[in-house]
């Protein structure tokens, strides 16, 4: 496999600007590949770095993070999986759940033998950590999965050694950094510009601000998808909670901001919705401040798993995307959120 040749070709036919600085990333890709899943005397070459099972990818919002390494995953003829974080966190709690009783050393391993018999690599993109009850067993169980071989690929807009910074109980985190650092090949993307924002037809379904304007070209554009289909709410049953979308017009969802982050959801209750939608309608988006940080931070995961799923919405909100302010404590992640606004604002669709 010539990685380089076959991303240079991919970015020709797609008509992508590419950067000498994704070029190494491809390159060193190539050689992480060698390492860890080439059988042959090239492998020998590089058994200096042999133990390096992980590849962190991490660098600013819209660099081509997930561009590369989307193609790097989609390239490779190995046993894969690309998650969410927060859905394999989720999977790991509920094994835990079916596995009540056993200890957490038994559970991770179980857990893990299972992963293993499934999968050679993980692909997690845009990895974070937010949840206190995540950070504590990250260590163990990252710790198993590089044990038993598996590899991981994950990209991130942080280094390592920065992740879930000022988060409670950190001394608790300090493990799982120490595991990754030691057996992860650790990687910077640098380029200045958000490849994302110079994107054709940008914020083409991106209305502002909240007035009569914006309400009748939101409700005109609906009118238009939702063409010769019909309005049947659709119930989903989520561990014995039932949320309603009211508005689903056979798998176009609309709700209103209020409905998606004032309520207490959580990353299991957006994969559900999203998994039922093929195009999302999210209505007045408010300014952020460090008055509604919780509202803000369901957002920045609702908005994750959307683009992890690869579906194409239409937003109204208060300001514009680049006006946008946060709470101080989100300020980092919520870089990476407006940069996929732009993108999913933008993304084409088929309705």
């Amino acid at each position: 496999m010539n990685l380089k040749n076959s991303f240079l070709k991919h970015c020709k036919i797609n008509k992508f600007d590419i950067n000498q600085n994704q070029i190494k990333t491809i390159e060193l890709l190539e050689k992480y590949y060698i390492q860890n899943f080439k059988k042959s005397l090239l492998k020998k070459i590089f058994k200096k770095n042999s133990e390096k099972l992980g590849l962190y990818l991490f660098g600013g919002v819209g660099v081509g993070k997930t561009m590369i390494l989307d193609f790097f995953f989609n390239n490779i003829n190995i046993k894969k999986q690309r998650l969410h974080f927060n859905e394999f966190m989720i999977n790991f709690h509920n094994f835990t759940h079916e596995k009540k009783g056993k200890s957490d050393e038994n559970i991770i391993d179980l857990y893990v033998k299972n992963l293993k018999s499934r999968t050679s690599l993980i692909y997690f993109d845009e990895f974070q950590v937010t949840n206190i009850v995540d950070a504590m067993i990250l260590g163990k169980l990252f710790e198993k999965i590089f044990q038993e071989n598996i590899k991981i690929i994950l990209t991130s807009n942080t280094k390592i050694s920065e992740l879930y910074k000022d988060g409670l109980q950190r001394d608790q985190f300090m493990p799982f950094i120490k595991i990754m650092e030691t057996k992860s090949i650790e990687h910077e993307l640098k380029i200045e510009e958000d490849y994302r924002k110079t994107k054709e037809n940008q914020k083409q379904r991106f209305f502002f601000p909240l007035n009569e304007e914006t309400n009748f070209k939101i409700n005109k554009f609906f009118r238009i998808i939702t063409k010769d289909k019909k309005n049947l709410p659709k119930s989903l049953n989520i561990k014995g909670r039932i949320f309603e979308i009211k508005n689903f017009y056979q798998g176009v969802s609309r709700f209103n901001f209020q409905e998606l982050c004032d309520k207490n959801l959580g990353a299991e209750d957006y994969l559900e919705i999203v998994k039922n939608s093929k195009f999302i309608v999210i209505e007045k988006i408010p300014k952020f401040n460090d008055i509604n940080p919780n509202q803000q931070q369901r957002f920045i995961t609702l908005i994750d798993i959307i683009y992890d799923k690869n579906l194409p919405i239409t937003v109204t909100a208060s300001q514009d995307l680049s006006e946008f302010s946060s709470s101080k404590s989100l300020e980092k992640p919520f870089k990476r959120t407006i940069s996929r606004l732009h993108e999913l604002t933008s993304m084409k669709h088929d309705l």
